[in-house]
């Protein structure tokens, strides 16, 4: 994967102490990733980064909209999303990142690029169903909605006709009455 130059951040020159970065995502970021299941989005993403002496500590906070295509109806709806990340990142003999809150990075390096916890912060966000808020509140009129409507199962009426059943199957429900 290509690393986009502006989400990296050359800490070396940094002094200690909180250093605040924004930045503005949208579908061209996305591409770089081959991630297709928003139609547009217009996310901000606030990163506080605490340099320490022998560490760095990264605050993610994400908020905006993404227009995604509703699971049941296939409408297109903004989908409002917020989420949070803390990183630390430690400086060790090799790059590691298998676990998700701590990057360890040789301890050479100069910069940290943080595209992929940007790109996970906002796809985490995602909730599994996305359901138009119309769909929820009853507003949405859609032929989709009432397709699903008409092929929905109805409530079956039970009907009690006075037939003669078999007097096998009369001591069977014998049998669970008395255990009632």
């Amino acid at each position: 994967m290509i690393q986009l130059k502006e989400y990296t951040i050359p800490f070396v020159g940094l002094k200690q102490g909180l250093h605040q970065f924004e930045y503005q995502i949208d579908n061209a970021f996305f591409e770089h990733f081959e991630y297709d299941e928003f139609n547009s989005s217009a996310v901000k993403v606030d990163m506080e980064f605490n340099k320490k002496a022998t560490l760095l500590e990264l605050q993610f906070k994400a908020t905006g909209t993404v227009n995604v295509n509703c699971d049941l109806t296939n409408e297109p709806f903004d989908l409002p999303i917020k989420n949070e990340f803390f990183l630390v990142v430690k400086f060790g003999d090799e790059y590691n990142d298998e676990n998700e809150e701590l990057l360890i990075i040789p301890h050479g390096d100069y910069e940290v690029n943080i595209q992929q916890y940007i790109y996970e912060l906002i796809v985490l966000a995602m909730p599994s169903k996305r359901v138009h808020p119309g769909v929820e509140n009853g507003t949405l009129e859609s032929d989709i909605l009432e397709k699903l409507e008409e092929l929905s199962p109805k409530e079956k009426t039970i009907v009690n006709n006075n037939e003669e059943t078999d007097p096998r199957w009369d001591k069977l429900k014998n049998l669970l009455n008395d255990k009632q």
